[in-house]
């Protein structure tokens, strides 16, 4: 997502905006992965808005994030935004929240943290 929103403004800026965002409403699933903690701009808040209404019925978005979406309101940044931005996608959605370890970590990286707290545990004892 940030790197989305880094492009809209560039585009707007060079005059590329108008094909980005066709693209971006045309397609039939949009992924919008790594929604961080720091606030939305207003210029990314509106894009947001604009992107999810226009996409509202046409097409399924995916939002990946490792927040709560309880502080989705937050990072927007305008509560009256981020329930009319929110609202679309939550309308029709399916939730799944995963829990558990990092799959990111390799097994070494595993091995290796779980021999480490074996240890302090032994050394605590």
């Amino acid at each position: 997502m940030p790197r989305l929103f880094a492009d809209l403004e560039m585009a707007d800026g060079d005059g590329r905006f108008e094909k980005l965002y066709r693209a971006l409403i045309r397609c039939d699933l949009l992924v919008l992965d790594n929604w961080e903690p720091d606030r939305l701009t207003a210029s990314a808040r509106r894009d947001l808005m604009e992107i999810v209404e226009d996409r509202y019925g046409r097409g399924s978005t995916l939002i990946i994030s490792q927040l709560p979406v309880e502080t989705w309101h937050d990072v927007i940044g305008e509560p009256t935004l981020a329930d009319a931005i929110l609202d679309r996608p939550v309308h029709n959605a399916y939730r799944v929240e995963l829990d558990g370890p990092s799959l990111r970590k390799t097994p070494t990286t595993n091995k290796a943290a779980a021999q480490k707290k074996e240890t302090e545990k032994d050394e605590a004892a």
